[in-house]
């Protein structure tokens, strides 16, 4: 299978220079690091994909088995980097992409050298003594209603996720997003996202790590921030001038200086 063409992978930036692999979240596509790109390109070498069932990818490659878990995601993640022979990349994801990301270290460490998680979570239901921002009820509504009315829910939801209302356009931009993706893919990758819990698998990281956390942010709060913080030892936490859920896109400034600096630090 040709996983550049699978994931629909693009690569730019200074083919000498370290890489950064960038990685969506749910409902989104590379395209949103578009504000990203320009900050890291100069020094780095830069990937971009979709993950299968998002974006330009292959539609024809999707498996409700294989992206039913998180695991399958990392697989791709996996792949696109032995696709391209990635050594020591560093991992940028955002919101559940950061967890891939984890995975994808787990299983090859080869590959990926660093991580930078923007608005993570490990898990978003509450537990004892845990706080995820959304009760059990709250996900099964979540997800109900997304299963019966995709572009209702796209409308509806992204404004709230991305936060911002005073720019009314960048939640416009999400919800596009989200109702270009196909439901039934969408569906699948949802319940992944939602019902999953990563919380053990934050204690096996060993690389550097750079979490960026948002002031105010529905789908990560600031408890999930620390949470993250303290169970991955060494890493680094960031609170950026930024609300809602996408800072990559509402405060682009913000979030490149946080990106730049740990990959300078790196060096």
């Amino acid at each position: 299978m040709d996983i550049v063409r699978r994931n629909n992978v693009t690569v730019t930036g200074n083919p000498e220079g370290p890489a950064v692999v960038l990685a969506h979240g749910f409902g989104c596509d590379q395209n949103m690091w578009r504000l990203t790109v320009p900050a890291l390109a100069r020094d780095h070498r830069v990937v971009l994909f979709d993950y299968v069932g998002s974006g330009r990818s292959d539609p024809s490659a999707f498996s409700e088995d294989r992206y039913a878990s998180l695991n399958g995601y990392a697989q791709d993640v996996v792949e696109v980097c032995a696709a391209l022979d990635l050594r020591d990349a560093v991992f940028v994801g955002h919101s559940v992409s950061a967890m891939i990301g984890v995975l994808a270290a787990g299983t090859a460490p080869e590959r990926i050298g660093a991580l930078v998680m923007v608005a993570p979570s490990p898990r978003y239901v509450d537990d004892d003594g845990y706080r995820g921002g959304f009760s059990a009820e709250d996900i099964d509504e979540l997800l109900a209603s997304l299963e019966s009315n995709y572009l209702g829910w796209s409308a509806a939801m992204a404004p709230v996720i991305m936060g911002n209302a005073e720019r009314p356009e960048l939640g416009e931009e999400l919800k596009n997003s989200f109702c270009a993706t196909d439901p039934d893919m969408a569906r699948v990758f949802a319940r992944t996202t939602f019902l999953s819990d990563s919380r053990d698998d934050l204690k096996s990281v060993r690389v550097p790590t750079l979490v960026l956390e948002c002031t105010q942010d529905v789908i990560a709060p600031r408890e999930v921030g620390a949470f993250v913080h303290q169970a991955i030892p060494g890493s680094k936490l960031v609170t950026l001038d930024a609300t809602g859920h996408c800072p990559h896109l509402s405060a682009p400034e913000a979030t490149n200086q946080a990106i730049t600096e740990f990959l300078t630090a790196l060096r």
